[in-house]
Order: structure tokens, then C-alpha cells, then sequence
């Protein structure tokens, strides 16, 4: 049944289960399952919140880490604090271009009804909104039949020749194929390509396997003149030399690299990975757009969050209020105005393009002194720091690269994978 659904299925049902399988063992369990599904009155049933239900069964199966979905899955907390400060209009276009389980095209959906009256949308308007709006590609197939139904359930369409999320490679020439953007909201996954190799697409000033610098070439290259972005990066992307500070100083030419986020640690699956979150908005020009760079440290001093301490949207509050009322990041003079008391223990700071520049590049910027969590001597599990030591073995690997590659050695493909 699955796979005649994946053959002879029409559109969105036919993606769904495409190359599907199933656990279910028994005909009377699959039986009963499909007996009970078809009992659901669906339109009253996404009419009450079943998208919501269904996001949630999203979220449970990603903090189960034995699924290993948990990769795919953005914490849902940090997704609506990004799309409150960047704000989606139904002018936007809006990309994602590693979609996971759709959470942040979702998130931008929920944001742009609730904050308009989508019942006064003219047939113009409502024709945007369908097939001009939500851009998303997913490389992992078991993800993106997720994210199809994800958007589904949400009342989202996904059309091959319109809007939706994809099948495909991002950093291949498929992803050439998604349009340019006015924001950009994406958690690109952690690591270096699959064997070491560069991407296949040759449209990147900066060639490399670091996944993370390719998706956030894409990302700026994808951009409109004064769109923007928030994008979640791991903090290597911060610091790595060679490659990576060409690319670095390559953003802030193009871009307003307003606002850094340090984020707190354990609120992904690979809890020893320190991530941060990038805001900028493109330039009209390509030389010269950052003056000026805000890092708001959320790491410092904060709980070990997991499935004792949950993070919640409340631990993004002042954060929210910090960053301003303008998502394109010219929110200097508000910041400003909230300075004041020791800039020692303050989250938040101000450093010029200058200084950092002087710091060769280098983002990698924290002042305060963590204080741990109040002396519960817990230490991290042996996964998460060996997964923390696999991030800075990879970052060590990749400069090594760059300097064979400096002097004109080959690196073949054994040694970079």
C-alpha cells in the first residue's frame, strides 16, 4: 500500500511516500491504525490544532536520541524567538535552505497570520501567500516527507514549480534552483561534507568541505539587496582561519552583520556543540555594509539545559526586547540606550569593524566570566564531549587543509575525509 501511495500518489502524497517502509509487522496492527486515521474528521480536526499535534509528536521523537531525528529538529523556543525579531510580512520571501521538519517556515506562517487579517487578503495577496511565499530545500528524505506533512497539516501548499520544500542538495546545483530571498532563517547541520569533498556547485567564491561555510555562502549570496537573515552556526564558524576569515570578512563586506547570539549549551541533540545565531541583513552595495557588531551572550552564567532544565521562550525574553523593533538590525541607538552599569557583566556589547578586524576576523568575541551553575559538580556526558572534541578535531582538520593548500600541496580525498 505504501508503495503504490509512492508511485501512483498525486502530488504532496505522492513525495510523502516516496520510497517509504514500515515497522508494523502485523497486517491486524497496520490494519487497525489505518481503520482509526480513517475515523478523523480532517478539516475540523487541522481546523483544531492538529499541525500544532503533530509538531509535537515532532518534538518528542526528536528528544528521544536514540531516533536520531533530533538532527533535524530546531528547538521550537529559539525558532519564534528568530522570526519575532526578524519579523515575516506576506511581502517576504522566505527560505530555508535546510528545512529539516519545516519548523521555521511553520513558525514564519503562524507569525504572518497573527500578526495580519489574512480574511481582507486580496485574491493578489492570497495568490503570493500560496505560491511565492515559503522556499525550503532538505537533503534527507526520511526528513523532508516530515517537513511535506508538516506544511500539509499547516495548510501550506509544497509544488515543485512553486513554493514549498524541496527534495534536494542545497550546496549542489539544485540549490542554485531556489530563488533569492528577502529572509533567510535556517540551522544548517553541523560538520564537514561527506568525504571530504568540496560541494558540487561552482557558483561559491570559497570553495571548501566545511558544510557550515558553504551553507552560509549560500545564504548571503541568496539574499536581495536588504533582506535578512538569522542563521544558527556552530562556533567554529566563529573563528577558523584561512578559508573561513576570508569568508567571514566576505559577509561583512556584503552584509550588516549587526547582531551575534550566543547560545546556550545542551539545547541541541549534540549537546557538547556551541552554537551561536548570525543576524545581518544584505547590502545594497558589496563592500563595507558591518560598522559595527552586537554580541548578546546567552551562554555565560545560564543553566545546563536538557530534560531537567527545559528552555523555554521566557529565556529569550530580554534578548527579544535588547535586539529592537527593526528585523533589519538598525537598532543601534535603542541598544545604546539600555547601556549602562558595569559592561563587564552586561550580556551585551559593541565592538567596531575595526577591532575586529584587528582580532583578524575573528567573532569568537566573550567577556563574561561563567560562574557555572551554582556548584552541582555535574559534568557533561562522555557523548557530548566527545562530540564537543569532534567539532575542534574537524575545525584543527580544515586549517590544516588551508595550509597545504597554501603551499601547494595535494590533499587527497583519505586525508580530508
Amino acid at each position: 500500500m505504501l508503495r503504490d501511495y509512492g508511485r501512483f500518489g498525486t502530488g504532496e502524497v505522492q513525495e510523502i511516500y516516496a520510497n517509504a517502509t514500515t515497522f508494523i509487522k502485523k497486517p491486524t496492527t497496520l490494519s487497525t491504525l489505518v481503520t482509526e486515521i480513517d475515523k478523523l474528521d480532517w478539516y475540523n480536526a487541522r481546523q483544531e490544532g492538529l499541525g500544532d499535534l503533530y509538531e509535537g509528536l515532532l518534538q518528542k521523537n526528536a528528544d528521544e536520541k536514540k531516533s536520531g531525528a533530533g538532527q533535524y529538529f530546531t528547538p521550537r523556543p529559539l525558532i519564534d524567538c528568530m522570526v519575532a525579531v526578524m519579523k515575516p510580512t506576506l511581502k517576504d520571501i522566505i527560505q530555508d535552505p535546510a528545512a529539516g521538519t519545516g519548523g521555521f517556515l511553520i513558525a514564519s506562517n503562524r507569525y504572518i497570520r497573527e500578526h495580519s487579517n489574512p480574511d481582507a487578503w486580496t485574491e493578489t495577496e492570497q495568490r503570493k501567500y500560496r505560491r511565492n511565499t515559503f522556499f525550503g530545500m532538505e537533503h534527507v528524505q526520511d526528513a523532508h516527507r516530515l517537513a511535506l506533512m508538516n506544511l500539509m497539516l499547516h495548510g501550506l501548499d509544497s509544488d515543485p514549480h512553486a513554493s514549498g520544500i524541496r527534495y534536494g542538495d542545497t550546496l549542489s546545483p539544485e540549490g542554485q534552483a531556489l530563488p533569492n530571498a528577502t529572509l533567510v532563517l535556517t540551522n544548517p547541520p553541523f560538520g564537514t561534507k561527506k568525504g571530504g569533498g568540496l560541494p558540487s556547485r561552482d557558483d561559491f567564491t570559497f570553495p571548501t568541505s566545511n558544510k557550515q561555510f558553504c551553507f552560509l555562502q549560500h545564504i548571503y549570496r541568496a539574499l536581495l539587496p536588504g533582506g535578512r537573515a538569522g542563521v544558527i552556526m556552530p562556533d567554529n564558524v566563529l573563528f577558523e582561519g584561512n578559508t573561513g576569515k576570508q569568508i567571514r570578512a566576505d559577509l561583512m563586506d556584503k552584509c550588516n552583520l549587526h547582531t551575534i547570539l550566543r547560545l546556550p549549551t545542551g539545547i541541541f541533540y549534540a549537546q557538547g556543540v556551541k552554537t551561536n545565531v548570525l543576524f545581518f541583513t544584505r547590502g545594497e552595495t558589496d563592500k563595507r555594509n558591518t560598522k559595527e557588531v552586537w554580541v548578546y551572550d546567552l551562554r555565560a552564567n545560564m543553566p545546563q539545559f536538557g530534560k531537567r532544565t527545559v528552555l523555554t521562550r521566557q529565556h529569550f525574553a530580554e534578548f527579544e526586547t535588547f535586539f529592537g523593533l527593526d528585523p533589519r538590525g538598525d537598532n543601534s541607538a535603542h541598544r545604546h540606550s539600555r547601556e549602562g552599569g558595569n559592561p563587564d557583566t552586561a550580556r551585551f556589547r559593541c565592538f567596531t569593524r575595526e577591532w575586529i578586524a584587528e582580532r583578524g576576523d575573528s567573532l569568537d568575541i566573550a567577556w563574561l566570566k561563567d560562574e557555572g551553575d551554582g556548584g552541582t559538580n555535574e559534568l557533561p556526558e562522555p557523548a557530548a564531549l566527545a562530540q564537543e572534541a569532534m567539532g575542534e578535531l574537524e575545525g584543527a582538520m580544515e586549517e590544516l587543509r588551508g595550509i597545504l593548500e597554501e603551499l601547494g600541496e595535494e590533499v587527497d580525498e583519505e586525508e580530508a575525509a
